[in-house]
């Protein structure tokens, strides 16, 4: 790093205790985090005053231009605003979503939806490339590889771009064109990979090329820096703003429930970060239940709770969920404790159900591609067998653009 700018900040392993200066894991396996993750001192802002932090003399109000980054003194990268790649992400509409129609005891919205499909490549994973590639710039890196069902690919390669910094983004060979497209057009390479999500990421991984497991360009020629989505804990500092942006738009009042979708959980991770970060900070008074809508016959987190039958409904993966289609999520035992943690839950979402949410989402003016309908098609089945009561405040994101369908 040149003179006077702040250094990167380490990364700790939970598991071993380890700390090191960058790697996309620990060597014992585990999935890394900030070493001293940062948080403000005193009360929240005002509706009309900036966020305490780093960012200097001049700042601006929250929402007014500064997106995501208004919340910087919660993040652990872009100590340096020079460091920051960013397309002005953040702050997407809160709004209340009527009734679909149905008498609420069956299964009502009822609900707000946080409209995550308005971000500049249309996906709530801009929420994480813009802290993953900052994070890379302040590492110097040159060259990232990310894998991915798309979304987070076109995200990663978007930022990549933004930040001057070469991509590749290994997806599956169905991957569907749109998402493709994306990718190549920020510049990207894209490499499709026959098999499963699990295939995808191993070709990746191979990919990294040698030094340090390839963390940087200071090992091999062909050696990258592992963009990842699923193991880089810089996304999940951009995912957690999700938390920060809700709380704000509410006066500083949580929900009592949000509901995501959930795959690898990059979203339902980040959420349960963001708000427990804001109750230590005094911010907000309680963590609400967090309920993870996956795609049926591929429900690793349902299996885990309730078992096979709940998990795999109707013998038959949810394929119209693309974007969730996980087997194994890198940080699945995290998952099942921010669950249980917050009296949450995660229910199985099968196709038939999905396309039918997708239909009213549609008819209702949220343009949202198809993985998007778990979260309110499990949001009515929790309202219909009154996990969630007809008065409980819920939120909802609406995570990715209809155009990308």
């Amino acid at each position: 790093m040149p003179d006077g700018r702040p250094p990167a900040r380490d990364l700790a392993c939970p598991e071993c205790g380890a700390t090191v200066s960058d790697r996309w894991r620990c060597e014992c396996g585990a999935p890394l985090e900030f070493a001293d993750p940062p948080a403000p001192e005193g009360p929240p802002p005002g509706p009309d005053e900036a966020m305490p932090g780093p960012g200097g003399s001049g700042r601006d109000a929250i929402g007014a231009r500064s997106g995501l980054w208004a919340f910087d003194a919660f993040l652990a990268v872009g100590d340096d605003p020079a460091d920051r790649v960013t397309l002005g992400e953040g702050m997407t509409p809160l709004v209340d979503a009527e009734r679909s129609g149905d008498d609420p005891s069956a299964g009502g919205w009822d609900a707000a939806f946080k409209l995550e499909y308005v971000f500049p490549t249309g996906s709530f994973k801009d929420r994480g490339a813009t802290t993953t590639l900052t994070r890379a710039r302040e590492l110097g890196v040159e060259r990232v590889v990310e894998d991915s069902s798309g979304n987070a690919g076109a995200a990663i390669a978007t930022y990549a771009a933004r930040a001057g910094i070469d991509a590749a983004v290994y997806v599956p060979a169905d991957v569907k064109e749109s998402k493709l497209r994306a990718i190549r057009r920020a510049g990207a390479e894209p490499v499709q990979i026959e098999g499963s999500r699990a295939d995808v990421t191993a070709a990746c991984v191979a990919a990294l090329g040698e030094g340090d497991e390839g963390r940087r360009n200071g090992g091999a020629a062909d050696a990258a820096w592992y963009a990842s989505h699923a193991w880089n804990p810089a996304f999940f500092e951009g995912t957690a703003t999700v938390a920060y942006e809700i709380a704000a738009q509410r006066g500083w009042e949580a929900p009592d429930a949000v509901v995501t979708p959930l795959g690898h959980g990059t979203l339902f991770l980040g959420a349960y970060r963001g708000f427990r970060r804001l109750e230590r900070a005094g911010w907000i008074d309680e963590v609400p239940r967090l309920f993870g809508a996956q795609a049926a016959g591929a429900a690793p987190i349902v299996r885990a709770l309730h078992g096979a039958d709940a998990a795999d409904p109707e013998g038959k993966v949810n394929a119209a969920a693309d974007g969730i289609q996980i087997a194994e999520p890198v940080r699945k035992r995290e998952i099942l404790d921010a669950v249980a943690d917050t009296d949450g839950d995660a229910l199985a979402v099968t196709q038939t159900a999905a396309e039918r949410e997708l239909e009213r989402l549609h008819a209702a003016g949220f343009y949202t591609e198809p993985t998007c309908a778990v979260a309110p098609a499990a949001l009515r089945e929790l309202r219909g067998r009154g996990a969630l009561s007809p008065d409980d405040d819920v939120v909802v994101p609406l995570t990715g653009s209809g155009l990308k369908g």
